[in-house]
């Protein structure tokens, strides 16, 4: 059975606010030519440079993965990218008049519909899948993080996280198929600790961050006054403190919903590799470092045997 390249049928554009620069940015996808895989380009800037997603484009990974080339960048490009490789989309134009990708919900789930109302088509060129034969595996042992890939008819994953919380305990996500990509992944939003707020606010970080768009997990006891002073920093409204736990409970959609974003997390660093693959991914405590360092490493494998 042949296995085809596939875009979008039609344009379709988002608006929204930059996680990070707290920017209103526009977004727009639209049909990519067969073998030209993801590519971004920077409708803002003169020339409108163009920065292909894939991993020796990377320059930084430590609150989300940003891209560089033809000297302009995109930022947060993760979730972006997890709803595209996670719809099996191959080719793909993604116009950005802004230095970072929307936020939107904090999830993949906004994007994936609108990639699925946009219709997604096969193209006439055959899929090319690189095979995981052996064996490929990085390691952080300073932190514990290990990210590894086995050999594997079909693509896998399973992550798991544990960052020894209270709250959150020991977690465990798995996807079998991307066919169960939108239900289970997509819309898993990312998160947060209370106690890192204010030191990602004073490193200029978060300025579009939200209780909509991010879970925030509550991991010490706090009084009410030093919880209203948190929220003056955000210039959010006062909410009541209701103690340890998950902040914004009710915009969880899993129990497990923090592991299942770091999964969400993985599949668009994953999609750095400029090829399909074919293999079980199985990772502990994964994070934009060590996942494109990973695909870097799958990178060079497949730039040797083309």
């Amino acid at each position: 059975m042949s296995d085809k390249q596939k875009t979008i049928l039609n344009e379709v554009t988002l608006k929204g606010t930059g996680l990070h620069t707290g920017k209103k940015v526009v977004i727009t996808f639209k049909p990519g030519n067969e073998n030209t895989g993801y590519i971004f380009r920077r409708v803002d800037l003169e020339g409108k440079p163009e920065i292909k997603a894939l991993a020796e484009n990377v320059v930084e990974t430590s609150r989300s993965t940003v891209l560089f080339q033809n000297n302009a960048t995109v930022a947060t490009v993760e979730h972006v990218m997890s709803a595209v490789f996670g719809l099996g989309i191959d080719n793909l134009i993604i116009e950005i008049d802004g230095p970072e990708t929307p936020i939107l919900d904090g999830s993949s789930k906004l994007y994936v519909e609108s990639l699925l109302k946009a219709e997604i088509i096969d193209q006439n060129a055959e899929r090319n899948y690189f095979h995981i034969k052996e064996e490929i595996k990085f390691e952080h042992n300073g932190i514990g993080t290990c990210i590894a890939a086995y050999p594997s008819d079909e693509l896998s994953f399973e992550v798991e996280i544990d960052y020894h919380s209270t709250v959150l305990g020991k977690q465990k996500a798995t996807l079998n198929n991307l066919d169960d990509y939108s239900k289970e992944i997509a819309p898993c939003k990312t998160f947060v600790f209370l106690k890192e707020l204010e030191i990602l606010l004073n490193n200029n970080q978060i300025k579009g961050g939200d209780l909509s768009n991010a879970l925030v997990i509550v991991e010490k006891e706090f009084t009410q006054k030093e919880f209203d002073r948190i929220a003056d920093l955000f210039n959010k409204k006062h909410q009541k403190y209701h103690g340890r736990g998950v902040l914004n409970e009710e915009h969880m959609t899993f129990e497990n919903e923090p592991a299942r974003h770091k999964l969400l997390d993985l599949t668009g660093d994953l999609a750095l590799a400029g090829m399909r693959i074919k293999g079980k991914i199985k990772a502990i405590k994964p994070g934009h470092f060590a996942n494109t360092e990973f695909v870097k490493m799958l990178r060079k494998q497949i730039l040797d045997i083309k």
